[in-house]
């Protein structure tokens, strides 16, 4: 069994892949088209009228006796979270780029992710029949741009027309001179291997079995890269990549045993419900077993084993190790859960931090609880999203990657719960740290029973760093339980500071408290926890915080001064220029509010040959004028009485996370 992903920039071809996969394994009668709408793997309304992927869909084939879960993600940076969650359950993958792009900004993006999950891939140079086609030069921008030690495995031919093809490149007399691209190939591999360097070096015969043997170990390492090409639309180059894939990604270990699986997905379906899309890296699951959720510290039993087969979800009698599957039954399972043991289950990996927030509103008031209905359910399915529900203000906020995504959820929620919706502007998210060094204090001893009097000391904290508290009073004063009580508290009571972001980069000392043997009841200092905080935030006052961005331009020497310009404008701090023949390298940081749409004007002004690469750098101070501050939404702990009654239930809850 081995679990594949497929990755790529935006329509570099990802899903005509999966579909040529699909038909030579023959589970389907012809490929389907993207452009048509017609693709098993693009099922949703949305995604067959735009022609582009948004869910990450794994669908099963069989090739050369091995079994292939191919996980088609979406290449579109805006649904960045579908790739992530789909990462954590790869053997291999299979990183596509166009032979006329090459290189793009979210390619770049998906291969930092790779490296640092350290997922095997092969590399595929998609549309060599494209004008502009250059193989060469994309195997030359993976080497100096990625530093990826590439190895092709076959060539084009005449490529940039309608003829283009592909042949083998290895496999020939092994009397022959080395082509440049075997050179290329070989030194690679020599870089890794000293004795492939001896044999190299020494003129030793270098036979296609002793070198393929070294690229496959090599490969499964993920220090060494397959190359392959051809044209996905054609089917040019498809039956090759499917041996490839067999032959040099890994397969998933086969583990008996205990239980160990990851929940990489929720889907909600009309007649099954809640469905759990799993890898098993550990023991085997049947219908009816009952299953331990070790994220949640519970236990449920499974309706129903299934897997989705030609785009149909079909039930099956037995989900092995390795292997990738759904679950029906468990209705409070969520992505990112861990069913049985955590053994060997790879940790999360970020592509992309949503840093954009916005209100939707539905066109119709009398829809406002079908919305934020739909909203929830949708937040399951991308936990992302970060839905947040102000009932006091008849707010509902969801966090964003960008426009694209804000248009698509647009039309899926027209088209899934019939509700027509409007968004506002996005406005990006800041953050806010203390100013200084403050107390704040809380007296909770009114209206009995109750008591929790609690004293924080707060100061500024290193930059990324998030929240870090201890305690400095005795148990003797605030009894243990209690205690813990003040540590659960804390984040939550920090998601909204005195300028309404969520407060980071803080110290918190408890330096003062008592409990009361008679009065204290649980949860007592969960209401006090709050007050004590926003009192210390407005004591202190708090700096904003605005998300920033690494970024790397490379571009014709003769743009160098609108770019530069451009980059002064969006208050970008960067070193002097790197030159080299004719062009120029620019790495420094510039604020995520001022750069979002920057590759536009990027490839407007370069002619589409300027590269972009963009990384989150973390926050950092931001004068008020310069970002922005919101009103408290839901009940500020500061208004005493009316806080106080809101946590006791006196009345309904005035925000809810769904």
């Amino acid at each position: 069994i081995r679990n594949i992903g497929i990755l790529a920039h935006v329509d570099a071809g990802k899903t005509t892949i999966t579909e040529h996969f699909l038909y030579l394994a023959g589970v389907i009668s012809k490929p389907g088209n993207v452009n048509h709408g017609t693709t098993v793997t693009d099922s949703l309304e949305i995604e067959r009228e735009r022609g582009v992927s948004i869910k990450a869909v794994s669908t099963p084939i069989e090739w050369k006796d091995s079994i292939i879960n191919l996980i088609d993600t979406p290449g579109h940076v805006d649904f960045s979270s579908e790739v992530e969650r789909s990462l954590r359950v790869l053997d291999g993958a299979i990183l596509v780029v166009s032979a006329v792009e090459a290189v793009q900004a979210h390619t770049y993006t998906l291969w930092d992710a790779l490296q640092e999950m350290k997922v095997p891939t092969l590399i595929f140079i998609n549309k060599l029949d494209r004008h502009g086609a250059d193989f060469e030069n994309v195997l030359s921008e993976f080497a100096n741009e990625l530093h990826a030690k590439v190895f092709p495995l076959d060539q084009p031919v005449e490529e940039g027309s309608n003829n283009a093809n592909i042949n083998p490149l290895w496999g020939k007399n092994n009397n022959e001179a080395l082509t440049s691209l075997q050179e290329l190939a070989i030194e690679n591999l020599a870089e890794l291997d000293e004795e492939v360097l001896e044999r190299y070096l020494e003129g030793d015969s270098l036979t296609d079995d002793f070198i393929f043997e070294k690229l496959k170990s090599y490969t499964s390492k993920n220090k060494a890269f397959p190359v392959l090409c051809g044209v996905a639309k054609n089917g040019i180059g498809m039956e090759t990549l499917l041996d490839v894939v067999v032959g040099y990604l890994p397969a998933a270990k086969a583990s008996g045993g205990e239980l160990s699986a990851l929940v990489y997905k929720i889907e909600s379906h009309p007649k099954h419900g809640r469905l759990a899309h799993v890898r098993l890296f550990g023991g085997g699951l049947r219908n009816r077993d009952l299953v331990k959720n070790f994220s949640q510290k519970t236990e449920a039993k499974v309706a129903r084993v299934m897997k989705h087969i030609a785009g149909k979800i079909k039930d099956i009698d037995v989900l092995r190790c390795g292997d990738t599957g759904i679950l029906t039954g468990m209705q409070n399972v969520v992505a990112g859960d861990i069913l049985g043991q955590p053994n060997d289950i790879p940790g999360p990996s970020a592509l992309q931090i949503p840093f954009l927030t916005t209100r939707v509103k539905p066109v119709s008031d009398d829809q406002y609880i079908a919305l934020a209905e739909a909203l929830a359910q949708l937040d399951l399915e991308d936990p992302n999203l970060d839905f947040k529900w102000y009932k006091s203000e008849k707010e509902l906020h969801l966090k964003l990657m960008g426009k694209i995504q804000m248009e698509v959820l647009q039309s899926m929620i027209k088209s899934r719960f019939d509700v027509d919706v409007v968004f506002e502007k996005p406005i990006v998210i800041y953050k806010e740290t203390p100013g200084g060094i403050a107390d704040g204090h809380a007296s909770y001893t009114m209206p009995k029973p109750c008591w929790a009097v609690l004293r924080f000391k707060i100061e500024p904290g290193e930059r990324g760093s998030g929240i870090q508290y201890k305690s400095e009073v005795s148990v003797d004063r605030i009894h243990q339980k209690y205690q813990n009580e003040i540590e659960q508290a804390i984040p939550k009571a920090l998601q909204q500071g005195i300028k309404g972001w969520e407060v980071t980069d803080i110290k918190i000392t408890l330096i003062d408290g008592e409990d009361h043997v008679v009065h204290s009841r649980p949860g007592d200092f969960i209401i006090a926890v709050p007050m004590a905080l926003m009192d210390a935030l407005t004591n202190s006052g708090t700096s904003l915080l605005e998300p920033m961005m690494h970024f790397e331009i490379k571009a014709g020497e003769e743009h160098f001064g609108n770019i530069s310009g451009d980059l002064h404008a969006m208050r970008a701090e960067f070193a002097n220029p790197e030159f080299d023949i004719a062009r120029f390298t620019l790495h420094g940081t510039v604020p995520a509010s001022t750069s979002m749409d920057y590759s536009i004007r990027l490839n407007s002004l370069t002619g589409g040959k300027g590269k972009l690469r963009l990384s989150f750098a973390g926050y950092k101070p931001c004068p008020d004028e310069q970002g922005q501050t919101r009103p408290y939404r839901g009940v500020n702990p500061m208004d005493r009485s009316r806080w106080i009654l809101h946590a006791r239930g006196a009345f309904k809850a005035d925000e809810r996370k769904m």
